[in-house]
């Protein structure tokens, strides 16, 4: 089963999430989302399946997104996506595919959902919180 990983390797939450598709065993097919944004069509996609709106999938921290006015409510999703395409930092991340679904693994853990292998080992985040422990049983 491929497993696709939308991913920015400066975010914490993405690193987390990459880490855990590893210690289950799954080297997943890295899209560096910045460099290489999804289309228009594939993104939509994804937060289709991922049951999200496009303004659940708009990155407001640390980007344009009150410069753009996208806070605006009468934008619709067209206008949203053209400015997720024409600045892909616009989107939120990271979003994960697999056979199993689509998440946007915001906590990082919401990627366990969807993996098609258990979690090989303890594991923690980098901020230590741990997520699974070491019986292998996911904690919270």
């Amino acid at each position: 089963m491929t497993v696709t990983i939308y991913h920015n390797p400066k975010c914490g939450t993405s690193r987390n999430t990459l880490a855990m598709i590893r210690n289950a065993g799954i080297e997943p097919v890295i899209v560096e989302y910045l460099k290489t944004p999804p289309s228009r069509e594939t993104l939509k996609e994804m937060i289709s399946r991922a049951g999200l709106s496009v303004r659940q999938a708009l990155r407001q921290k640390g980007t344009p997104y009150a410069e753009f006015g996208l806070d605006n409510a009468s934008l619709d999703d067209d206008a949203l996506l053209d400015a997720m395409m024409a600045n892909p930092i616009l989107i939120e991340r990271p979003f994960v595919v697999t056979e199993r679904g689509v998440r946007l693994s915001r906590p990082s853990e919401i990627v366990l959902e969807i993996l098609p292998d258990a979690q090989k080992g303890p594991f923690s985040k980098e901020d230590g919180e741990v997520v699974i422990d070491s019986s292998g049983n996911r904690v919270r």
